[in-house]
């Protein structure tokens, strides 16, 4: 274990080759780290990890199988490829897009909610039923129903008035039943 008098020795040593290896290469790194990420802030990465792996490793800075440089720009290139080869074992992120096809809703409460108006209209009187199909679904005004019934527009209006009754009254009873 070293002594407390040679750790900030070696950690001035390595500090002032960090700086002095960016100082003489950093430019060179990132200029070819940025031709080969096409983007900045990767590249300044990628100089980043350089210097700390050659902080890390300083004897293979000088192993004798080439220059400094060529090194640096050796371990930016391979630090890429990492980067590349990582992204493409991972599959591809998809963003959600919206279901192609509307989602159709639950028709069940239509179905019986017209099962309780066929019931409560069939036992309305045929009187009371007559003036709901004319002004209901044929769309007739009063006086329309009333001409076509035979009967006077005041007759209409009341009919209408207890036949509706008559149905609310009978889809709550069937209702509170279920």
């Amino acid at each position: 274990m070293p002594s407390s008098r040679q750790r900030p020795h070696r950690e001035v040593a390595d500090e002032a080759l960090v700086r002095s290896l960016f100082q003489e290469h950093g430019r060179a790194m990132l200029a070819y780290a940025t031709q080969l990420t096409r983007d900045r802030a990767a590249a300044e990465d990628v100089v980043q990890e350089a210097l700390v792996r050659a902080w890390r490793h300083p004897e293979s800075l000088n192993n004798g199988k080439g220059s400094v440089r060529g090194w640096l720009l050796t371990v930016c290139r391979n630090i890429v490829l990492d980067q590349i080869r990582a992204r493409n074992r991972r599959p591809p992120e998809v963003a959600e897009s919206p279901p192609d096809a509307a989602v159709e809703q639950d028709h069940s409460d239509r179905v019986v909610t017209s099962m309780v108006v066929v019931d409560a209209l069939s036992r309305l009187s045929t009187e009371h039923r007559e003036v709901l199909e004319q002004v209901y679904l044929k769309g007739n005004t009063v006086a329309e129903a009333a001409e076509a019934l035979g009967i006077p527009p005041g007759t209409v209006k009341s009919r209408s008035f207890y036949a509706l009754r008559a149905l609310r009254e009978a889809g709550t009873e069937r209702l509170a039943a279920s």
